[in-house]
Parts: structure tokens; sequence; C-alpha cells
């Protein structure tokens, strides 16, 4: 009687009415004895089937219970009942209608096709109101998701007759609710400033028709508060901890203010560092080279992070693949320091059976695949999986990635599970500037980071202005041959117009092939050949306007020239952000050699150097250093075009060109002298980066103040063409023009100087929705008379 009990209450509690036999004996013997009645689209055996029994057994009360939840459990079924004819067990269902086509109306901000994949309710699909709420609730869901907490969503249903029926969502979206305001308490170390900047959840302004980042979205923050305390653990904060998350609806400002309550706890420093190892044929002395944490340096929960990655694998060359290094921090609360031991020790043996990518719309499971060093049948390493976890957050291909784990067939088997969602990888950027000598120019570029799903790097860009034009094609594939190996190339055409400043048009038209390995995290080889063609000319019209010394200097270099040459770069990076950083290093060191083949021999050194400090509260100082050097090679002399033309990347406050070499017998007829570029330069510069604390944070305003210093000096080229027939009588005493370091006659009277160019000068810099832009306003300090100075200029870009 217990079992027909539990049936009625079954049936009471799904709204239906039913009645079942009790009595064992009254009950049918076996499940061919029963009789389906008011089935019409629903096969009468099938029916039976959840009465399951096997051959000569009984048909039991217990069965006959499981046998209505079954039928139940499908959904195809409003009302089920059971009842005794004789010996014959009567099953009598009532089929439950068919949804003819599902709708949507009075939606407008979420599309009826992202509605559909997300309701379980499907057309030719048996009608349920189990799962008609359940698609309501979804459907607010998700436009709550989206910042509408007042949505409204009434299912009507509209009888077809037949069966049939259509099922119609009435939406009612309501008004945007996003996140009026965002605040931290507790917090010392950071201002409020800084804290958002770091947090993805933004606050709502006039800029948010162009985001929805400023929407109140749990998920979000709580993303937001492992970001925040992976901020602190990075500047030394062991002990912090967020206390509480609260949001608080304020109906004046349309939007949620949410509140951090935060404990910071001290800044501790590293201590003492030391290796245990608990396997005989590792040596810690091998393993302490590993480390990237030093005694003094303040505590770095990344470090320590990519410390146990490193030390990892240098325990896996020594053929121990289950071995695992732990890291224990003793803290010294008296002298804020954290005492660092990285202990090795063997490992549970437990193998991966299977990695299985989820989500990912776009991006091919072979790309996200080829981010971990390990494989299926390997040995699990949570070291490694972390290592492929972030590098799969550093692709920017997705919104999200989690890996996680799931039992396998066997104890020693785990799944790994992949997690991602793929987000927008395509950039759209413009940028331009205006100067004296080239006029407005603007460049317009639209490249793809993640092509086709692919993983490659595709950018097309175009260069349009007054006085100049060209077009840029660059590939790259990451990793090349399967390799951790970035290959690609660049073709390129640039065309120069003549102005005041250049006698002579230009044209340069080319490629490169380039190869970049990565020989650890922090640095990076990088090989290349590059094959291109330069060629200068003068329109004959122009003649009287440049008069003779430039046609000679034309004469000489006016043949197209090809120029084959081979190159390296030496990168090291220790920033902590490649788009804002705040706290690092990068350098890097160049160098090509022309002459494998056409028309150019020369070596090309270049130096690069970049600093970032964190000054107090959120002021950065940013250092810079550059050098370089070009020298001919095999008696070849050096041309012109191949010397090193300096401007605003140098010092800013001077134009394109605007610094170095120059021809002073060109400005003899009353135009600005001609550059000629230079074979030797250096450059400092110095930096302070703040935010525009006065004005809200969601506008993206920070400010600068610079001063930079350099010189580009030591023409070594052709200045007499008396081999040109016909330019003898047009020789200039150089000698007679003042600033001239040329003596005697000839066709160029050179102005060459390393005195020190210098400059300061204001910039603001605009996290715009347009994407990134800067405006710099300089005043030049030290100059020499014939250098061209040029005060303002801007660039920038967008995302889409």
């Amino acid at each position: 009687m217990a079992s027909v009990a539990s049936v009625v209450a079954l049936m009471a509690v799904a709204g239906v009415a039913g009645t079942i036999v009790a009595p064992v004996a009254a009950v049918a013997q076996t499940a061919s004895s029963i009789i389906v009645e008011g089935n019409q689209r629903v096969d009468a055996e099938t029916i039976r089937s959840y009465f399951a029994t096997k051959p000569g057994e009984s048909l039991t009360p217990a069965k006959i219970d499981e046998g209505l939840k079954a039928l139940y459990a499908t959904g195809l079924f409003s009302d089920v009942n059971i009842s005794r004819s004789g010996n014959r067990l009567v099953v009598r269902v009532s089929e439950n209608q068919v949804v003819n086509r599902v709708a949507f109306e009075g939606n407008r901000k979420i599309k009826d096709e992202q509605l559909a994949s997300e309701v379980q309710s499907k057309a030719r699909a048996p009608f349920s109101k189990t799962t008609v709420q359940a698609d309501t609730q979804r459907i607010i869901e998700l436009y709550r998701r989206s910042g509408r907490y007042d949505v409204k969503v009434t299912p009507k249903i509209i009888e077809r007759g037949q069966g049939r029926v259509d099922l119609v969502f009435e939406i009612t979206e309501g008004d945007k609710l996003g996140v009026a305001e965002i605040k931290f308490v507790g917090n010392k170390a950071f201002s409020e400033y800084k804290l958002k900047e770091e947090v993805t959840t933004t606050e709502t302004n006039w800029l948010s028709w162009l985001k929805n980042t400023d929407v109140y979205d749990v998920d979000r923050i709580n993303s937001d508060q492992e970001l925040l305390r992976r901020f602190y653990l990075r500047h030394g904060y062991a002990d912090f901890r967020i206390v509480s998350v609260t949001a608080d609806l304020d109906r004046q400002r349309d939007g949620f203010v949410l509140t951090y309550v935060m404990d910071e706890g001290p800044q501790y420093r590293v201590g003492t560092v030391d290796v245990v190892s608990n396997i005989k044929d590792v040596d810690p002395a091998r393993i302490r080279s590993a480390l990237r944490v030093q005694k003094g340096q303040i505590y770095n929960a990344e470090l320590v992070e990519k410390s146990v990655e490193n030390a990892t694998i240098e325990v896996s060359k020594s053929g121990y693949a289950f071995a695992q290094v732990r890291p224990r921090g003793d803290r010294d609360m008296q002298n804020r320091t954290i005492s660092l031991v990285f202990a090795v020790e063997e490992g549970p043996r437990v193998y991966i059976e299977r990695i299985e990518i989820r989500g990912n719309t776009r991006t091919r499971d072979w790309v996200i695949r080829r981010e971990f060093d390990l494989a299926e049948g390997d040995a699990y390493n949570r070291v490694l999986i972390d290592r492929a976890e972030r590098r799969l957050r550093n692709l920017g291909y997705f919104k999200d990635v989690k890996i996680t784990t799931e039992p396998g067939t066997a104890p020693d088997r785990v799944i790994l599970v992949v997690q991602v969602e793929d987000q927008p990888t395509g950039e759209f950027s413009i940028s331009g500037g205006y100067s004296t000598s080239d006029g407005f120019i603007g460049e317009v570029a639209v490249s793809e980071k993640n092509f086709l799903g692919r993983g490659q790097y595709v950018r097309l860009a175009g260069t349009l202005g007054e006085n100049t034009q060209g077009i840029d094609f660059n590939f790259t594939e990451p990793y090349f041959l399967d390799y951790r190996v970035a290959a690609g190339f660049d073709l390129y055409w640039k065309e120069t117009s003549s102005t005041s400043y250049s006698p002579y048009d230009t044209t340069m038209a080319g490629g490169t092939l380039r190869v970049a390995l990565p020989l650890t995290d922090e640095l990076t080889f990088g090989v290349r050949y590059s094959l291109y063609q330069k060629e200068i000319s003068i329109d004959e019209e122009d003649y009287a306007d440049y008069g003779d010394i430039s046609w000679a200097l034309l004469e000489v270099n006016n043949d197209p020239a090809i120029t084959s040459a081979v190159g390296y770069t030496l990168t090291y990076n220790m920033l902590d952000s490649n788009i804002e950083p705040t706290n690092g290093y990068l350098l890097e060191f160049k160098q090509d050699f022309a002459g494998l083949g056409g028309d150019v021999n020369y070596i090309r050194s270049t130096f690069d150097s970049r600093f970032y400090f964190p000054v107090f509260g959120d002021f950065v100082l940013m250092l810079r250093g550059q050098a370089g050097n070009v020298t001919s090679w095999g008696g070849e002399d050096l041309r012109i075009l191949d010397n090193f033309f300096k401007g605003p990347d140098l010092v800013r406050g001077f134009q394109s060109n605007g610094i170095g070499p120059r021809d002073l017998a060109s400005g003899l007829d009353g135009s600005d002298p001609d550059a000629l570029g230079g074979t030797l330069y250096w450059g400092t510069s110095a930096e302070m980066q703040f935010p525009l604390t006065f004005l809200p944070k969601e506008l993206g305003l920070k400010a600068a103040v610079f001063a930079d210093a350099g010189s580009l000096w030591d023409y070594q080229g052709d200045t007499t063409f008396t081999n040109i027939a016909g330019w003898e009588d047009n020789l200039v005493d150089c000698s007679a023009i003042e600033g001239s370091t040329t003596k005697g006659y000839n066709n160029v009277c050179v102005a060459d100087s390393d005195s020190v160019r210098s400059s300061v000068g204001v910039s603001l810099i605009w996290k715009s929705p347009f994407g990134p832009l800067r405006f710099d306003y300089a005043w030049a300090l030290t100059k020499e008379d014939y250098d061209q100075t040029q005060s303002f200029r801007f660039s920038g870009g967008t995302r889409f």
C-alpha cells in the first residue's frame, strides 16, 4: 500500500487525476495483459514498455508505480489513469499537445535567434507547462544579465486544433539598470581610481551606449573579485581579503551601487628562499636557478607561480613526470616578510584520459589544444595545466577560460574540461597628425588576430596624406609547422611626394619574411629577411623650384636601388602589462645586414629600452633610452636614404625628419634645407603619467608630462658630384655658408652637429570608445637653427 500512496501523491503534486488498483492478486500478471487507451500519437507498445517485466515475472504494484512515474517523466502526457478491468490493467492516457511554433513578441534588445537558442520549448516537440515555466525564467535571466531587471515575460498559448498549439512569449523589456557607482571601503594602498581600472565592471555614464560592461552581472562581479585578489597579491598584500560585496538598487539613478569592503593587510617582502628535494636524483641547486623570486623583493604571487612552473619543468626534464613542486610560505608578521620553501616531491600517478574543449563557437579545437604542453595519455600536472590556462587567457581570443577536471574511466584517469567563450578579435584603428612638411596625414587599418578561428594574425593598413600614401599587409602564423614559432610576412608600398623640405619624390616597395622564437616566457629571438626597392625622382617642372644642387644630389641617388638584408631582434619583456604597463621593463636590440645581393651594403644596429616605475598613488614614471648606428661595408658608399631620419619618435616637438644633418646649399633659394639623415643617434625620455582624478574614471582620461633629449649626427655621404658632366660650374663655396661643416667647393654643404636637442611637453591620453587616443604638445628647448619643429601631434585607434 505504501507504493500506491506514493503514486497517488505524485499525481496530486503533478495536478492530475488518476486511479490505480492496489491489490496484487487483482493486478495483471504480465505486461502483455495491459490495455492502452486514449493514445493517438504514441504507440501502445511504447507505453507498455514502461511497465517492464522479465519473462514469467509478475506485474507487482511496485512495477506499476515505476511505470506510472516513467510515463509522466516523458513529458508526453498530461494525465495517466490506471484502472482494473477483470484480470487486465487498463492504462488511459491523455497526450500533451504538440508545439506548432515558438514566437517572441516585444523584444527589441535581444534578437529572436538568441532567445530561441535559450528556451527548451521547440516546434514539433510536446507541449509542457513545466518546460514553459522554466523557459520563462531563462528569458528573464537573460535580460537581467544585460541589466534589465524590470523585464516581464508572459507565455501565451494559442490553440491551432488537432492537438497543436502556438507558444508565444510576450516580453516587456523594461529600462536598463546599470551600475551607477562602484565604491571601495578599506583601501589604503591604492586609490579608488586605480582599483576601478583593475575590475571589468564599469559605471554607467554618457558613453554607456558603446559598451555593455556597466550592467549588473553577478558572474562578472565574481570575476572582478578574483582580479582584485590577484592584483593585491602581485603587490605583496598576501593577507588581502574581500570582506563583502553588496549591490544596492538606487532607483533615483536607475542603477546599482556596488560596494567592495576589503581588508588589505600589510605589504610583505620576500625573506629567505630555499629548495628542498625529496627526490634523490634531483639537485636543489638546479631547481634554485629556475626560480623567479629573490630575497628582499616585494612578494609577488605571480612570480611564485612562475617559479613553481619553471621548477616543475626542470624536474620533469630529469625524468620525473609525476613530480610536484609545492611552495610553502612562512610569514614573519613583525618584519613583514614571507620566507619561501619550494619542496620537490613525488606526486600521485594520474594520467590524462581525454581533453574536452567546450564553448568555442569560432576558435578551432586545435588552436586551443596547442597551448598545452601535455596531451592525452600524459601524466597529469597541475602546474602545466595552469600554464596552459594562462596562455589561453593571454591570447585575447576568449572572454573567459576555465579548466576543470572530471573523473575518468579508472581511478588513475581524469578528463580535462576546457570551457571557453569566444569574443570579438577584430580591430579597426585610425591615426593621424599634421606637420608643416607632410600636411595632414592619416592611417586606417583593419586587423584580425584570430583569422577564421585559426589563431592567425592578419592586418591591412592604408596611409593617405597631402604628401604621402602607402599600403601595408601583414600575416603571422603563431605556430609555424606546429612548433611554438611565429612566422609571417609583410608586404608594403609607400610613396612620398616632394615638399618645400624635401626636393624629391620617394617610392619604396618590398616585403619581409620573419620568424620569432620564444626562448623563454620573457626572452624572444626573431630573424627576418627583407627585400625592397627605393627610388627617388624629381618632376622636371619642379626643376626651377629646387635649383642645381638638389638635382646634383638626385643624379647620384636616383637609380632604383634594391636592398637585400637579413636581420635579427632580441627582445626581453618584463612588463606587467603590454597594453598599459605600470611596472617592469622592455629591452630590444636589432641588427640588419644588407648586402646579400642587391645594390646596398650596410650594417644597421638599434637599441630601445623602456622602464616603468610606480612612483606614488597612481603616478607611473616611464624612462626610455634608445640609440642606433648604421655603417657601410665592402667599400660601398652609404646611400642617403639608408641613413637614420629622426623626428618626434626621438624628441617630441620636432617634425618628421626634423632633426639631424641637412644640406644648407639647398636652402640658398630661400627654402628650408633638405634633410640628409645621420649614421648615429641617441635619445632619452622621461614621462610621468597620472590620472585626472577630478574627472569620472569612466571617461578614461590620463595626463602626462614629459622631457625628451637626443641627437642625430654623422652624415657620411658624398658632398661633391664633379663626376657628373655639366655640374662642375655649379659648385658652391661651402666655407662661406655659416653652419656648414663642409669646406671648399661642393654640391652639398652639410650642417652636422651632435648637439643635444631637447623638449618638454604635456600629453592627454584618452581611453576613448574609439580606442586609445594620445595628444602631445611639446616645446623645443634646444635645437640647431636648421632643425624643423612641430609642436602638436596625435594618434589613436579603435576596436570592433
